[in-house]
């Protein structure tokens, strides 16, 4: 089990002359909400911590921010439309500001590059010629999130993210996983040593996560209030929810619940359209992102949450995020059956067989009908964030993974770099 090592100090903790860059594409910070909270733990483990980023649309706008110490670098980024070309002008701009700002940021100890894409360690060797040490956290497995999105098959721009994953790996001293079928990934296909790949799993911000009483008129008249929470892709299968509601409406006649969408993504509008054609407009509300005091009012009044992420190659061995935030909040789950669900969960949630619609409007209903056992899951879900899923277990794997990182570091520290302008080469 990796993260055993205790933390030291001397080889990269409270040390004020540490300096950390971490590389975001595809989120702005501090909305990516794990990197968020990587940065403060390093932060308040003494570090020196800068990001690079992208500017969001609507929040996180501005160039240059210091936000709780934290300082940030956002560059202008136009998400990929029209195919493979949009992608190849997106990740080009990205790393390109990445590369300008990096040279703005000057000389790091380490340089912790989060996926996807796996483009990020160009920058990051770079960086390691001038002495940094190279952290790759891999949130996303991409040759997966390639086969599941696009449905392409392994044609050549699979070989290509796979290819990309590779050199990825080879580049880095220390991966970050987010669960244990991550870690086994970088180690069997990888090729990693298994004392260089930490497990850090993602968890929900407890302060952000608080119940509140519940808002009957939430419902919308209704006894029974479903709730959606995350992202809207094509991998997210939010389609498989949908349907699975059409057929608690009319295979097993249950029409005493409003539901309620929270989130958006290019998959949205899609949503939006499914919705109508299958008619449940009237049933179904989609709000977007909201504020996270109106994500907390609809989360303490949903009766069952909803994870209805289909088994592909990477929902499989993914740990989703919603169900984490679901738990934290005290609600019952009802998820498709997969591996890393149910390590995440538990009992907490109940699974329907993979991708069965009608098995998973079974479970809903089930769970609408028994008020004592929803309770139950809930109490389990917020037991399990506060013990063994808690972030407090996360930072010990982080620090411990920089401290690994820094262990056997022998270059000049960057502080003193910064000073007298040497970048030596390793």
């Amino acid at each position: 089990m990796l993260g055993d090592t205790s933390f030291d100090e001397t080889a990269g903790g409270d040390r004020p002359d540490r300096r950390a860059l971490i590389l975001v594409e595809n989120l702005s910070v501090p909305f990516d909400r794990r990197v968020w909270q990587e940065c403060t733990t390093l932060r308040d483990a003494g570090w020196t911590v800068h990001v690079i980023c992208p500017q969001g649309t609507k929040r996180d706008t501005e160039p240059e921010a210091e936000i709780d110490g934290v300082r940030i670098h956002r560059y202008p980024l136009r998400a990929a439309t029209g195919g493979p070309a949009g992608y190849l002008r997106e990740y080009g701009s990205a790393l390109w500001h990445t590369a300008r700002l990096a040279r703005k940021v000057g000389p790091v100890d380490v340089v912790h590059a989060c996926n996807p894409p796996d483009l990020l360690f160009l920058p990051a060797l770079w960086l390691k010629r001038r002495g940094a040490r190279f952290v790759f956290d891999q949130h996303d497995l991409v040759p997966e999130l390639y086969l599941s999105r696009f449905d392409r098959g392994e044609d050549l721009l699979y070989r290509a993210v796979c290819a990309l994953e590779r050199l990825t790996y080879r580049a880095a001293d220390i991966v970050l996983a987010t669960n244990e079928s991550y870690r086994d990934v970088a180690i069997r296909r990888g090729g990693q040593r298994p004392e260089d790949v930490f497990v850090v799993r993602s968890a929900p911000q407890t302060d952000r996560f608080q119940p509140v009483p519940p808002e009957p008129e939430l419902k919308r008249g209704k006894p029974h209030l479903l709730c959606y929470l995350g992202v809207m892709g094509p991998q997210d299968g939010v389609d498989y929810a949908l349907r699975a509601l059409a057929k608690l409406r009319d295979d097993i006649g249950r029409t005493d619940w409003h539901a309620v969408f929270v989130g958006a993504g290019d998959a949205f509008d899609a949503m939006v359209q499914l919705s109508r054609q299958l008619g449940l407009s009237d049933q179904v509300q989609f709000t977007g992102r909201i504020p996270d005091a109106d994500l907390v009012r609809y989360l303490s009044t949903a009766d069952v949450c909803l994870s209805p992420d289909p088994r592909n190659p990477l929902n499989d061995v993914s740990t989703m995020n919603k169900v984490l935030e679901y738990m934290a909040m005290g609600r019952p789950i009802v998820s498709f059956d997969l591996r890393e669900a149910r390590v995440s969960a538990g009992d907490a949630a109940v699974y329907a067989p993979a991708n069965d619609e009608a098995a998973f409007a079974g479970l809903v209903a089930q769970l609408l009908d028994d008020p004592e056992r929803r309770a139950r899951m809930g109490a389990i879900g917020q037991e399990r964030i506060g013990g063994q899923l808690s972030w407090r277990n996360s930072q010990t794997s982080l620090l411990n993974a920089y401290a690994a990182a820094c262990r056997d570091r022998t270059a000049v520290p960057a502080a003193e770099k910064v000073r007298t302008g040497k970048w030596p080469r390793r």
